[in-house]
């Protein structure tokens, strides 16, 4: 299942320097219009203020509005990569798949309760439709091109347990954990995917109702933490903060400590004010006190998943260099910001 505004994660270089990364050595003066240029195609300011305001509907100052630019401009540079490399494969999505996956969205809503999202988010049914079509179609592509690749055997399985045996002996009950964290602190150090922050208290409740909400439409647990937690720790690894024991747990807040020690794992919690900041919680496995051995189904999976995502993610990263490299790109924001380089 997906949510109304659904996404496929894309490696992207974090950060405003990976921006100025993508300064070329070009002496063209684009169109004032122009944001980027990706292999010829135009990435406009307005393709960029259109996710801004999807994904910032308030700014706190022009300086964090031009971080917050070049972030989203980066992250559509790497997208138009992305898609004119589907199109060149013939993956582009077609309209019936559109349609399949709009009305998967659609379904749980009423209509006015449908378009109030819509216009929460100050987009159209064309521009849901739109960015559909570029999701399904880079997930098309990654699927092909990367996941595809991916095999794990059984002997990659059997050496990682064998170097790693000790961390299979749990002499305590253990917890595997994830948490999708929103504070309402302004700070620079955020290290998820879309580069979101909430700003003060009203903006971290509504960012974390709208995770709640994206979560009971089904919108994978692990993709939204990568996306939007504000916990640098976890976000880049799904929110996951691995296996806690329960002696820890001691330590932690009454009401985290109960919701980790009674949620059924694989489920999720309500959002959870503690400590200033607000929690999802996720409980990924229980694991009783005791040595596992390689035969057990449940070593077996978390072995291959731990090497997949790994895999996965090595392989990923490579492949959008590798599109990288094949590009011609100008990042006319950052040539405009830069100083120095403007009108060179």
């Amino acid at each position: 299942m997906t949510t109304l505004m659904p996404s496929r994660s894309i490696f992207v270089v974090s950060g405003v320097l990976a921006a100025f990364l993508l300064l070329p050595a070009c002496n063209k003066t684009p169109s004032a219009s122009v944001a980027a240029a990706v292999n010829g195609h135009a990435i406009t300011f307005a393709d960029v203020d259109r996710q801004l305001k999807w994904q910032f509907p308030k700014q706190p100052d022009a300086d964090q509005v031009q971080i917050q630019k070049l972030a989203l401009l980066h992250a559509l540079i790497d997208e138009e990569l992305l898609l004119q490399r589907a199109e060149k494969l013939g993956l582009i999505a077609t309209e019936a798949e559109v349609d399949t996956k709009f009305n998967e969205i659609r379904a749980p809503y009423t209509q006015e309760e449908f378009q109030k999202q819509l216009n929460d988010r100050a987009m159209t049914v064309d521009e849901l439709k739109g960015k559909l079509r570029r999701d399904l179609s880079t997930e098309k592509l990654l699927n092909k091109e990367v996941l595809s690749r991916i095999n794990i055997t059984d002997k990659d399985v059997s050496d990682f347990y064998n170097a790693n045996k000790a961390a299979f002996n749990y002499p305590e009950n253990n917890y595997r954990i994830a948490q999708i964290m929103v504070s309402p602190q302004p700070s620079t150090d955020v290290k998820n995917l879309k580069h979101d922050k909430a700003q003060n208290e009203e903006q971290a409740k509504k960012k974390i109702q709208m995770l709640e909400a994206r979560l009971k439409q089904g919108d994978d647990f692990a993709m939204l933490a990568q996306s939007f937690s504000e916990d640098p720790d976890s976000a880049p690894n799904g929110g996951d903060m691995g296996f806690v024991g329960e002696s820890a747990l001691e330590k932690a807040d009454p009401e985290i400590r109960k919701l980790i020690l009674t949620l059924p794992p694989g489920q999720f919690s309500a959002p959870t004010h503690a400590g200033n900041v607000w929690h999802i919680l996720k409980v990924i496995q229980h694991e009783a006190a005791g040595q596992r051995d390689l035969n057990d189904p449940r070593v077996q999976q978390s072995i291959r998943e731990e090497l997949r995502t790994r895999k996965e993610q090595l392989l990923r990263g490579a492949y959008m260099e590798a599109c990288r490299n094949e590009a011609q790109v100008v990042n006319y924001l950052a040539i405009k910001l830069a100083p120095g380089f403007e009108g060179k």
